[in-house]
């Protein structure tokens, strides 16, 4: 068994792209500290946030959310940090030099394309966005104004990842025509509300939580976690791990897009108001290689959760490492033969939050391009959204990577965007 250590593996090969940038306001020098927001103080918010607050370098200063408890409990993190209900205020803020967005989806847009014109740097969650409209968007902004954006696609920065990417490139398993991802779990009979009664609290301000999405009377189960589950807000499994595991497949293909999408699914079994899949297969078409993603909540038994199936060998990676089975090649005369040696190599698991958000600051500093780069984190939601969006429409669909538009497909590209709800727009 061939074992690769972490140390060995050379970063230049799978680094992003460095870019020069001019900030509008004062770049951090190597031993400066770095003025923090926080917009979206919930549980990934603060998640997020904790992990940033334990480098040297990062300094809370002010702290955003429309629940008060929330906003309270993040400002506690800090002396002297400023409280906020409207990210406008805080996005005001000239001693701020960059912002952490823990949003539902739906608010990721706005407030990184506003912190972009404010002068500051952005770290948002994943996925990007919530249609393929606001990724791009999201992307001319972040180019216009020079701000280093990243995605919180934090397997970008485990090592692992990186060495399984590099060894995929380099065809190290032989060529990759079938590339399986998942998510699978059981949550029957469905979800309930964790954080609020019926009654919505006095101090929630539910008309900014609702943002731009279509305003709805007040429902505790669409807040929190759960507003996975509701097209306005969210997409689903598909946007939550898919937006990571189909991130580091498109970057092992070296691709931008496929080619064409083709899904089925809904949900069937949960019934607890929630709208999107709980059992979701997708196929995406990239040439020369099939991307399968299967998407279940009713049934645990696991399935791949992200593997790669080459000529010589199969490598699956999870967060904890990555292990390689070779393949046995039966020649027409003697006895079978391994393709090639199997492989391991451990990973950080939860440390890789750490290391994506090293690497944000560090970029901060050096105005290079993240590891995942908002251009990055646009391709994979955009790949995201066309899952959903070919399972709402339960048919295949050809899509222009270049154009970002499906091809003859009226019906599809009346999708790839959703109105605002007044006085809202997407700058």
């Amino acid at each position: 068994m061939k074992k690769i250590g972490r140390r060995s593996f050379t970063k230049a090969t799978v680094a992003a792209g460095a870019v020069a940038a001019v900030s509008r306001k004062r770049i951090p020098g190597a031993n400066d500290r770095i003025n923090l927001g926080l917009i979206g103080c919930g549980d990934r918010g603060m998640d997020v946030w904790g992990t940033f607050l334990k480098q040297p370098d990062a300094m809370p200063v002010a702290v955003c959310d429309v629940y008060q408890p929330f906003t309270a409990k993040a400002a506690a993190t800090g002396t002297g940090v400023k409280r906020f209900e409207d990210f406008r205020r805080l996005l005001e803020l000239k001693e701020v030099d960059a912002v952490v967005i823990g949003t539902p989806d739906h608010w990721h847009a706005m407030p990184t394309i506003m912190a972009c014109q404010a002068g500051k740097d952005v770290y948002v969650e994943k996925p990007l966005s919530l249609t393929v409209v606001e990724g791009r968007k999201m992307l001319e902004a972040a180019r216009r104004f020079n701000r280093v954006v990243q995605t919180g696609s934090q397997q970008r920065s485990g090592t692992h990842y990186q060495e399984a990417v590099k060894l995929i490139r380099e065809g190290g398993i032989g060529a990759v025509h079938k590339i399986t991802a998942g998510y699978t779990r059981n949550v029957m009979p469905g979800f309930k509300p964790r954080e609020f009664g019926a009654e919505k609290p006095h101090d929630l301000n539910w008309d900014m939580w609702l943002g731009p999405a279509p305003k709805v009377p007040f429902d505790p189960f669409r807040c929190i976690y759960h507003f996975r589950w509701f097209w306005d807000y969210s997409g689903g499994q598909m946007t939550n791990w898919g937006a990571h595991n189909l991130d580091i497949t498109r970057w092992a293909l070296g691709a931008r897009g496929p080619l064409a999408v083709s899904a089925y699914g809904g949900r069937f079994a949960l019934t607890d108001g929630g709208e999107t899949p709980d059992i979701q297969e997708v196929l995406y078409d990239f040439g020369n290689c099939v991307v399968a993603w299967s998407g279940r909540e009713v049934n645990h038994t696991r399935d791949e959760f992200l593997a790669f199936h080459g000529v010589k060998g199969t490598l699956n990676i999870v967060r904890s490492g990555f292990t390689v089975t070779p393949e046995t090649w039966r020649p027409t005369r003697g006895k079978d033969t391994p393709a090639m040696e199997p492989m391991q190599m451990p990973g950080e698991g939860k440390g890789m939050d750490t290391l994506h958000i090293r690497n944000f600051l560090d970029c901060i500093k050096s105005r290079k391009r993240p590891v995942a780069d908002v251009e990055e984190g646009h391709l994979t939601a955009t790949m995201c959204h066309l899952g959903n969006i070919a399972t709402r429409l339960k048919r295949s669909l050809q899509w222009d990577t270049e154009k970002e538009r499906f091809v003859n497909d009226a019906e599809a590209n009346s999708m790839l965007s959703r109105p605002y709800r007044a006085p809202w727009k997407l700058i």
